[in-house]
């Protein structure tokens, strides 16, 4: 007989009732059953919080007989489909294969050289909403804040992009500085690029124009780019990397928005001993440095 393979990722806090009637209904038609679990190149995300070794433990906790394997993901459902064949032929090289999976996210991408049959529906069961349920409750227990631990130590040591924008008016002689309620310096407008940006300048013109008003500017200009030692970032392995862009204003009124508490235009001619004064944030110091030695002259 040939051995079952279930095509799964179990991307879930536990095993619920449709995996488990998926897993059953599998081995009743094989004496062998092989479960192999999609790994994702992302070390932990909302769609892929839980990585191969957790998703494994949690399986073979209730089913100790069957065989666990991991598949990492591939941009090409081809070699996809080649290292899975490769996978299975490797550790079992005298068995044949039939694979289970479903017919959404398995069977029209797979193209190997086994026979494939479609997993059966058993309930109304979404991962995404299951996940969700759980992604803002806390529990009072060891293993709880100890896995909150390992799901930290356990991704990849982050950069966050953002931008600052240097606004530039007459002729590029004066520059527009804002102040946050929380740090009484002046310093360049501007915050995190989001994931709904279609690239850096949008999401800079987003920032200008949340923290400064409605303006019409040029477009922005790249000027560079600087690691910064952000307070809240320094005592962390995470690190802010900032693009620099430069625009002109044009029109508008000039309003201080979202976290920035007040906007005021300074000559470039008096940035110099702003700074040996300590009137400006020291994080911006590299892009004030920057700015004066290309446009003051």
């Amino acid at each position: 007989m040939k051995t079952g393979v279930i095509i799964a990722r179990f991307q879930t806090p536990y095993l619920h009732e449709g995996h488990r009637n998926l897993i059953e209904n599998v081995r009743t038609k094989h004496n062998k059953l092989i479960i192999v679990l999609g790994a994702s190149p992302i070390s932990g995300s909302r769609r892929n919080p839980f990585d191969y070794y957790t998703r494994e433990k949690m399986i073979k906790k209730e089913y100790p007989e069957v065989v666990v394997l991991p598949i990492s993901d591939h941009p090409s459902d081809k070699s996809w489909s080649q290292n899975l064949d490769m996978l299975l032929a490797s550790v079992f090289p005298t068995e044949q294969f039939l694979l289970y999976g479903s017919r959404d996210s398995f069977i029209p991408y797979y193209s190997g050289k086994f026979n494939t049959s479609e997993l059966p529906v058993h309930g109304d069961y979404n991962a995404t909403e299951l996940r969700k349920q759980y992604a803002d409750k806390v529990f009072d227990s060891r293993d709880f804040r100890a896995g909150i631990l390992y799901a930290y130590y356990n991704q990849y040591t982050k950069v966050y992009p953002t931008v600052d924008i240097a606004l530039f008016r007459n002729d590029k002689n004066e520059l527009l500085l804002g102040k946050k309620a929380i740090h009484n310096r002046w310093r360049l407008v501007g915050g995190f690029a989001d994931p709904e940006d279609a690239n850096y300048e949008s999401a800079a013109k987003r920032e200008l124009m949340e923290e400064c008003g409605q303006l019409e500017v040029t477009s922005m200009t790249y000027e560079g780019s600087a690691k910064i030692n952000d307070w809240r970032y320094r005592s962390e392995v995470d690190k802010i990397i900032t693009l620099l862009f430069s625009t002109d204003y044009v029109s508008g009124e000039v309003i201080a928005s979202d976290d920035i508490a007040e906007l005021q235009w300074f000559k470039l001619t008096d940035i110099p001993e702003m700074i040996e004064t300590e009137q400006v944030n020291e994080e911006h110091l590299e892009l004030f440095n920057f700015i004066l030695t290309k446009y003051l002259n």
